[in-house]
This record gives C-alpha cells, structure tokens and sequence, in this order.
C-alpha cells in the first residue's frame, strides 16, 4: 500500500506535470463508475474544460484543487497508482507496481484525464478499492479533518504524540501508530521500520512504553518518513520503463519484507513475523524488547 512519502512523491512529480492544463476530456470505466462521487456523469461534466490548480496532500490523501470551490479527492487505498503520459510517451508514475503498466491504457485503467495539450492522466486500480471524489471546499476540509497530525508537520512535538498514546494505554502501539485519526501518514512499511529503529517490539502496550522509549519512536517516525521522502519512497519512483518501478528506500529496509532472513544489526536472531490488525509485522526478537 502506498504511505505518505510514497503520495508525497506522487504529488511532487504530478505537481510539475499537470498544474494549468485544461482538461479536454474525462473518461470513467464502467465498473468504477460506482467509486465515483457523486456520481460518473456530474464528474465528467464539470470537469471538462477546467484545469487542476494545484495538488496538496493530507496523510495518504491526495487533493487536486480544480476551482476556489471545487476538489478532487483522491485515494490510491491499496493498489492504486497514478501514470502521467506526456504528449510524446514519457511517464511519470507512482503507485502500486503493476505488470506492464507502461502500457496505456491497461486492462486495469479506470479513469483517464486527457489534457488538451495531448499528454494524460491515468488512474489504475488492480482491485478497484480507490476512490476519485469531486467535493466543495466544505467537504474537502471534512475529509482533511479526519486525519491527524503528520510526523514531519511542525505540530508534531513530543508532548502531542506522548498525550496520544497516553489516551491509549492498553493499544499496541503498532495500532496506533496504523490509525490515521491522531497520526496520520504511517502505513505497514514505516510503523515496522520504526520501531526496529526504536528497538521496541510493534506488539507492545502503550502503557509498557518507558518515556525513553516513547522519545524513541517519536523521533524515527519522523526520521523514517523524511529519509523515506528524500529517497521517493519503498514501492515506487518516478520511472521511464518498467525497471523503474522501486523507490531508492527500498535499500535502507532492515526489518520490513525480510522475515526469516538474519537482523542486520545484531546478526544472530532471524527476523520473525506477527499479525497486529490484521497486518503482518516484522521484528527482531534480539533487538526489540
């Protein structure tokens, strides 16, 4: 699943891609049609002939600002992933991989945005759980509501994230970490990543947590997503052909997608697996307490 440095990278490219091109013409597959608001043939309407302004970014939310009062809310969920072609073929993509997307459209392409200058916007979706919204700003600014703070905003203190897990005493800390509602922006990747770094097991109670501990992790989640950022991500990058299709952190992973191979750090334990949530969680029985 794409996590936020993964959707900032996105936001970045598409930023000095599509910023003031007037939309000649959308299409919508027939089976998204229903992951459409409010509805497939206002979307198409309202949509031509108007331009995307700007493209910000709540947690794993991306927001294409069209006019003063109209937005597209946009979620990749889990195997999302947004290609831009330009007018001669290059691309720029971000998302879940997918086999031979350089081909486009694809069998997995649902929504398409063609710009006037002849280059496009393709939203591809393997197993359609993502979404396009059209809402007013009300309704934007409901949407960003619902996420929290972000580990690289400058609200994020240590006295903010400490009240959160306080509220939380007997929650995983994992599962805190998961929820977007308090600390947005941490998927799967970046929650297992840091508590290694933080040398705290991802099963752990809150109320277990010394204040050292907690300093611990309130620190690498920051650190994680801003390596994570410069590095555009774990899933994806910017790309011109199907080897592109690996963000640069891939290669600073020490925990996550290395279950039962040896830990990095101590070189004697093998990396384990858990379930928390539903999600499988990776640790180091040695490093981790």
């Amino acid at each position: 699943m794409p996590e936020l440095p993964e959707v900032e990278t996105i936001r970045l490219g598409l930023v000095s891609k599509v910023l003031n091109k007037k939309i000649k013409r959308v299409w919508i597959e027939s089976s998204f049609k229903n992951k459409i608001s409010p509805n497939a043939g206002k979307f198409i309407k309202l949509l031509k002939d108007e331009k995307i302004k700007d493209i910000e970014r709540k947690g794993k939310l991306l927001i294409f600002k069209i006019t003063s009062d109209d937005f597209i809310l946009v979620h990749l969920i889990m195997t999302g992933q947004l290609v831009y072609q330009s007018s001669k073929g290059s691309l720029v993509a971000g998302g879940h991989p997918i086999q031979n997307q350089e081909v486009l459209p694809n069998k997995f392409t649902r929504v398409q945005f063609d710009f006037i200058d002849g280059s496009r916007l393709y939203f591809n979706d393997v197993r359609k759980f993502g979404y396009l919204k059209l809402v007013d700003k009300l309704e934007m600014e409901q949407a960003k509501a619902r996420y929290g703070v972000e580990p690289i905003d400058k609200d994020y203190t240590f006295e903010y994230f400490n009240k959160v897990l306080s509220k939380r005493p007997n929650q995983m800390i994992k599962v805190l970490l998961l929820e977007q509602k308090d600390i947005s922006g941490l998927g799967n990747i970046y929650v297992d990543e840091t508590c290694f770094a933080a040398g705290v097991k991802p099963q752990r109670r809150i109320k277990t947590l010394s204040k050292v501990e907690r300093k611990k992790i309130f620190i690498n989640t920051t650190k994680i997503l801003q390596k994570a950022i410069k590095y555009q991500g774990t899933s994806f990058s910017n790309y011109l052909n199907s080897e592109g299709q690996l963000g640069g952190f891939q290669k600073f992973l020490k925990v996550y997608g290395r279950v039962g191979k040896p830990c990095l750090m101590c070189e004697n334990s093998e990396l384990r697996r858990i379930k928390i949530a539903g999600r499988t969680s990776s640790y180091c029985p040695e490093c981790q307490k």
